[in-house]
């Protein structure tokens, strides 16, 4: 049974245990028990990536990495000196806080008032730009 299983595994391993359990003629309990105990199998799901690289892209990337390692190692503010950046999708917020928007009134002017800080249903683009010791700039990417 045993070396069933295996046969029909590596020919198809997506199937899934009742689908091999029933190719092999067994119960599915035995079936899990072969892959799981006797075989050492684990079903997995592939790994999200946000693109797959060709072999020219990963070249060039681990040149610039060695690169990079090797000027880190001959000068040691070389990494300080370094600006990178991120393009995240943010809520739009107010940013004043209750604080900021006091202001003075008369006694017969009624309080003024301000809504509770939510989150807007629509998303901006932050662009922002930092070395290693704080933000050295963002802006917000205009519409469209």
């Amino acid at each position: 049974m045993i070396a069933n299983a295996r046969k029909i595994f590596r020919n198809k391993r997506r199937l899934t245990v009742r689908e091999i359990a029933g190719d092999c003629g067994i119960s599915v309990g035995s079936c899990d028990v072969i892959l799981t105990d006797d075989l050492h199998l684990k079903r997995v799901c592939a790994k999200f990536v946000p693109r797959l690289l060709t072999d020219d892209q990963s070249e060039q990337r681990q040149t610039i990495v060695r690169d990079l390692f090797e000027r880190s190692c001959e000068d040691v503010q070389f990494l300080k000196n370094i600006v990178t950046g991120d393009d995240p999708w943010v809520y739009r917020y107010d940013p004043k806080t209750k604080q900021q928007s006091s202001q003075w009134k008369g006694p017969k002017y009624p309080r003024p008032k301000k809504e509770r800080q939510v989150r807007s249903k629509t998303k901006v683009m932050l662009l922002a730009f930092f070395d290693s010791e704080s933000i050295v700039h963002h802006e917000y990417a205009p519409d469209g």
